[in-house]
């Protein structure tokens, strides 16, 4: 969806003429708008008529989930903050593993490995510095 709204907006930035276009025009005669931007209001004009039955939908289904979604974080709310609140470090962790049986387990890192890790991160970040 960010996508499209991306995209959207990124046409609607090009059908609009700058502002030194705008200047140079205005010592010319003035006959409506070109061809590009007539052209480019179609194209988004169509773009919009194909997406409004998808963004009703869309509007629809949020309606629906809305009272759904309030009841979760009405429940769960203060219970994850008062796992957040144990949990402290996320990098302390291990990702999850599922095991063959269903369980999932969490691993706390060791002394050792969150040493021999925060060596790593530094050497990440030099590598991706531009």
């Amino acid at each position: 969806m960010k996508r499209i709204l991306l995209m959207t907006a990124t046409l609607a930035h090009l059908a609009v003429p700058s502002f030194a276009q705008e200047a140079e025009r205005k010592d010319e005669v003035n006959d409506g708008p070109s061809l590009m931007e007539q052209g480019m209001q179609m194209l988004l004009e169509g773009f919009l008529s194909e997406m409004e039955p998808a963004l009703k939908d869309l509007e629809g289904m949020a309606s629906e989930m809305e009272p759904s979604l309030r009841g979760l974080i009405q429940d769960m709310g203060p219970a994850f903050i008062d796992l957040l609140g144990k949990i402290e470090d996320f990098s302390a962790y291990h990702p999850p593993e599922i095991l063959p049986n269903g369980d999932i387990i969490i691993r706390r890192k060791t002394p050792e490995e969150q040493e021999t890790e925060e060596p790593q991160k530094d050497n990440a970040e030099e590598e991706i510095d531009i």
